[in-house]
């Protein structure tokens, strides 16, 4: 079975409601489908048992999931969303990132420079206040600014009265605003990571396929006043682990999906944005390949950023092909079709509710006219530096700081400059070699695309070669001095208006332009969309009632499902891989790169120390995507019985649709975990600690 044969394969719902089959849905935390799990499994979570879960689940602010699972504030995720981390910390001396690490005690833990972790205290519908402030004669353009004003505003109320991160966050498209409330965690410490061998083994060709043979963990600690945090919640371990059949779920943070959208809005994903997106993602993945020959330090400097190219592209490629599909679109526009055909029959239903299609399908138009400056300028494709990301949060910063709260830019509210500033004045190190290549590389691009006639290709430019263009600002820049970076945000204004750093200029010199594109795209298409969405989910709402699941927006909902494998080609894959699987997988691979296990796996085995016939991943048909990686899956006890790592290929269009058929989330085994901490990696005190024994 190819790719496209096997997303249409997946295909047995579409349509504009998310109506539950099976046991599809990313469920908020304040609205479960308890109905539906108590008459299919015969469990009722009880309150108590969902908010230990949701209070042990942890979001990583470089993207992913986590969770507590000990006493002393040891966090569980996945390697590769740790890789950032464990990029920033490496020295060319000492590659956390290929070799792994453990610390056998809290004083060998290494400090991450700009980690933050959010644990979710508090959800508080707030739809109603944000409509009101929405009044009847207002413009789109004049309604988006005052949704975006009273959004501020909400936030920074919350902000100065419980001290917490405050997000009010968009939820059916427009149709439900909540006022989320989080815990921040900004004192976080590498506890373990295995080799890279190991977390990513099979590479590239094994990713989004099954079976899987990874170790694709990673321990953290969050501290704080400089001692091990104490949550009150944390999972426990099970020792048993699961097995085929076994009811499990998943708390963790999806990031975005697209299930709700309209025709309209998917066919412009289809024929626009997503062939631009492979395109760059093609485009830089090889760029990378090609710097990580360079050499051995080419290559620990580049690696992280090309697997995340890497798994972008395979993943969008999947997702691509689904929407290609004919019979997926057939099926969605006959869904939508049924949809309006019932609103136009009721009267009250038609005013209310009918244009709402129309409209959003006029925004793409814009979206299409805006998209190249858009992606360049805003989105910052044509600028692909460390330091020019720099340059312009201080730009902005000084700038937006002399507004009032509500009619700042969201990323400079009052109520998240914390966390901005924990990324601005971050110690991770810069390397002026690779910020030369990739800027290099993006402009050249960006000119490709653009033309050299453009005007603000020419402006940037001034007639030199990309190369040159980069290496002017790059060796001219001070910006990887964090001392001068905070001198620059304390004196605000005045310290860029005298500053002659290449970076800073570059930043102001596209700033106008970029506002402009980014006021269109706020007022014209965000503006427009986010209150025809709204109409379409009270539609949905009043036909379904809570039977509808919002999109996923990278907040804390829980997934649910089964062990169990699945058919592909008359071919049935098991739900387990084991650990003796991955030393045959190797060997069907010669052994050689990427199949290649660590040595430590090999002096494990040789000395009889490994358990081969423990279970190493399984997959599920939890409702999962992007961001649910280092996830927790826990069973009916609430506890460990996995860790999400990623999906199989048929998974790839569970951006726009959901199957239980043949799709699949894959997870780590938690006896796995446990196994290899103790038998290959001899990490005693963390086999303790999770244990309970600690």
């Amino acid at each position: 079975m190819n790719v496209r044969q096997a997303i249409v394969a997946t295909v047995i719902m579409l349509g504009g409601p998310a109506i539950v089959y099976a046991d599809e849905g990313m469920w908020v935390f304040n609205n479960l489908p308890l109905k539906h799990l108590k008459d299919k499994y015969g469990f009722e979570p009880k309150p108590d048992w969902v908010e230990h879960l949701r209070s042990s689940a942890v979001r990583f602010n470089s993207g992913g999931s986590g969770s507590f699972v000990s006493a002393d504030g040891l966090v569980m995720t996945n390697h590769h969303v740790g890789a950032d981390t464990l990029q920033k910390i490496s020295t060319k001396d000492k590659d956390y990132y290929k070799d792994g690490f453990h610390a056998k005690s809290y004083a060998e833990e290494v400090k991450a420079p700009d980690l933050e972790l959010n644990v979710l205290v508090d959800i508080e519908d707030v739809t109603a206040r944000v409509n009101a402030a929405i009044k009847p004669d207002m413009s789109d353009a004049e309604s988006a600014k005052a949704r975006r004003a009273i959004m501020a505003t909400i936030e920074k109320e919350s902000f100065d009265k419980t001290g917490l991160r405050s997000d009010v966050v968009t939820l059916y498209q427009g149709g439900q605003y909540h006022l989320y409330t989080f815990k921040k965690y900004t004192d976080v410490r590498l506890v373990f990571a295995p080799e890279f061998a190991i977390a990513f083994f099979g590479g590239d060709p094994d990713n989004f396929e099954y079976p899987r043979y990874d170790l694709d963990v990673c321990f953290f600690r969050a501290y704080e006043n400089d001692k091990p945090a104490q949550p009150k919640h944390y999972l426990k371990w099970s020792a048993a682990g699961s097995k085929d059949g076994d009811l499990v779920f998943v708390a963790g943070h999806p990031g975005r999906t697209n299930r709700l959208n309209t025709v309209a809005h998917l066919e412009y994903m289809r024929d626009h944005s997503y062939p631009f997106l492979l395109k760059l993602l093609h485009d830089r993945e090889a760029f990378l390949l090609e710097y990580g020959k360079k050499g051995p330090e080419q290559l620990r400097q580049s690696k992280e950023d090309l697997f995340g190219y890497q798994n972008s592209r395979k993943a969008r490629t999947g997702g691509l092909q689904g929407l290609q599909s004919q019979d997926i679109m057939a099926r969605k526009r006959e869904a939508e079709k049924e949809l309006r055909a019932r609103i136009d029959a009721d009267p009250k239903m038609k005013e209310a509710y009918a244009s709402a299609w129309d409209k959003i399908a006029a925004a793409q138009k814009v979206s299409l006219e805006i998209a190249m400056p858009l992606r360049f300028l805003e989105n910052g494709f044509a600028f692909d530096s460390h330091l020019f990301g720099i340059a312009r949060m201080l730009v902005r910063m000084a700038e937006e700081k002399g507004k009032p709260n509500p009619d700042r830019l969201k990323e400079y509210r009052d109520s998240a400059l914390d966390s901005l500033k924990l990324q601005l004045f971050s110690d991770a190190p810069i390397y002026p070699e690779y910020e030369k290549a990739k800027l290099a590389h993006s402009l050249a691009f960006w000119k490709a695309n653009m033309g050299t006639s453009d005007s603000m290709v020419e402006r940037v430019l001034r007639g030199r070669s990309p190369e040159e263009a980069a290496k002017e600002l790059v060796d001219g820049s001070k910006l990887g001095d964090v001392a001068d970076r905070k001198r620059i945000a304390e004196q605000g204004s005045a310290a860029i208006a005298e500053s002659n750093d290449p970076m800073i200029k570059l930043a102001l010199a596209v700033d106008a332009d970029s506002r402009a594109v980014r006021k269109r795209y706020e007022d014209e298409i965000e503006g427009v969309m986010n209150p025809q969405y709204a109409r379409i989910a009270k539609a949905n709402f009043a036909v379904q009632g809570d039977r509808v699941y919002p999109d996923a927006t990278f907040t804390l909902r829980l997934a649910f499902g089964t062990v169990k494998g699945y058919e592909v080609d008359g071919k049935s894959i098991a739900p387990f891989t084991t650990m003796g699987g991955a030393f045959t997988h190797a060997d069907a691979h010669n052994n050689t790169t990427p199949y290649e296990l660590p040595p430590s796996w090999h002096e494990a085995r040789k000395a009889r120390r490994l358990r081969l016939d423990t279970p190493l991943n399984f997959v599920s048909t939890a409702d999962i995507i992007g961001g649910n990686s280092g996830s927790p899956v826990v069973n009916r006890n609430n506890e460990v019985v996995g860790l999400i790592f990623d999906g199989n290929i048929q998974s790839l269009v569970l951006d726009f649709v959901y199957d239980d058929r043949v799709a699949r989330a894959v997870s780590v085994d938690s006896r796995a975990i446990m196994e290899a901490l103790r038998s290959i990696y001899q990490a005693d005190g963390l086999v303790k600690e999770l244990s309970g024994q600690k």
